[in-house]
């Protein structure tokens, strides 16, 4: 069998392969509930073998929502809707994350697919339209395009009680039964923001030496775990570098790393950027050498970002640059991907294993039949 294809155990969790939903935001929730677009959207994912499905970044209070229409989960109202999606993964064998974020200064944007403010009122309306007023580590916009507000500068007091809403929102998600919670440090939102001098400015315990700039991510981390149950994994999904003159490189994460491996943080989802000045250049596998610095290390590593291939996957987990391989695009493409790299990879009967029971009868005879895959 080949390695993408094997089991892989993190804490009391075994995992049915190394392949990995990534989140993806889909601006079609209403007062951060999840509804039928995110049951059939992800549910798909599941009948289509992945080993991991995890949910978009779900905002831990109200303002920590990148736009009106993202996911929460700061209301135990908001369980049962997602509890009933992560019932039907589970029941085709796939497992369920879900990834707690807060946009920070980058909450309060246009939902993506509009491409501005643009809701006439009936719509504002229909779609539940809301906007506020965001908060960061320092008081800076992120751009200044019009979609950006200036933020308010959070207080130390302010900082705790967000803490404490990753905290209260991570009791909910294992209360829905999600199997895996990932924090969301990456893209330049909040955690991003105190990591990276581009975003603190801050002048206290939060900001200054990279010491103190980690130490919301830590807090934040320490508090999840501690409510977190022992026997299931926590990832942080992490902009290994910002990509931007002046900002977060490798060996800063590398350092953050090691001390998230303390408190028990079992794996880093590594991705990159989230500000102004971004220099890396998308094409196929250009995130890969992210995942592999961690791993180099000796952090467990999930890799992202244009990995296509099934050989290019396979080549990621069998040299050991990561340990799980992680599809967001490419998913949407194809929810199909790991059946179809399951026949390139592994070939024969087996491999038909991993369509639903609904279904790999007709597709093996339907293959035999025109001589495919058989």
């Amino acid at each position: 069998m080949s390695q993408l294809f094997s089991p892989l155990t993190l804490r009391g969790l075994t995992l049915r392969n190394r392949t990995v939903v990534a989140p993806m935001c889909q601006y079609s929730a209403q007062g951060g509930m999840a509804n039928d677009w995110h049951f059939v959207h992800l549910g798909r994912f599941a009948l289509g073998g992945f080993g991991l499905v995890i949910l978009e970044a779900t905002g831990v209070v109200p303002e920590g929502r990148i736009s009106y229409a993202d996911l929460g989960l700061w209301s135990d109202a908001q369980i049962a809707p997602l509890s009933r999606i992560v019932d039907f993964l589970h029941s085709q064998s796939a497992a369920a994350g879900i990834q707690l974020g807060h946009a920070g200064r980058k909450a309060a944007t246009p939902v993506w697919w509009r491409g501005g403010f643009n809701e006439t009122d009936e719509e504002k309306v229909e779609y539940g339209y809301e906007t506020w007023l965001p908060v960061a580590p320092s008081a800076v916009a992120h751009s200044d395009k019009p979609e950006y507000q200036t933020p308010h500068a959070l207080t130390v007091d302010e900082i705790k009680a967000t803490v404490k809403a990753f905290a209260d929102a991570a009791i909910r998600a294992d209360k829905a039964g999600f199997d895996v919670v990932e924090i969301h440090g990456a893209h330049g939102y909040l955690i991003s923001q105190f990591l990276s001098p581009l975003a603190n400015h801050r002048t206290d315990a939060y900001g200054g030496s990279r010491e103190n700039r980690m130490g919301f991510a830590i807090e934040v981390s320490a508090a999840v775990r501690a409510v977190w149950p022992a026997d299931k994994p926590l990832f942080m999904r992490l902009s290994v570098t910002d990509g931007s003159p002046g900002g977060w490189g490798v060996e800063d994460s590398i350092a953050l790393a090691h001390e998230l491996d303390k408190i028990g943080v079992d794996a880093i989802h590594a991705s990159s950027g989230g500000f102004e000045g971004y220099a890396l250049k998308a094409q196929p596998l250009y995130q890969v050498p992210l995942a592999k610095a961690l791993k180099d290390a000796g952090i467990k590593s999930i890799a992202v970002g244009l990995i296509n291939e099934p050989k290019d996957a396979e080549a990621i987990i069998a040299t050991g640059e990561a340990d799980l391989v992680a599809f967001a695009r490419g998913a949407l493409e194809d929810p199909n991907w790991p059946i179809h790299a399951h026949h390139v990879l592994d070939g024969g009967g087996d491999a038909y294993d991993l369509w639903p029971k609904q279904a790999r009868g007709r597709i093996k005879d339907k293959d035999r039949a025109l001589g495919l895959r058989t």
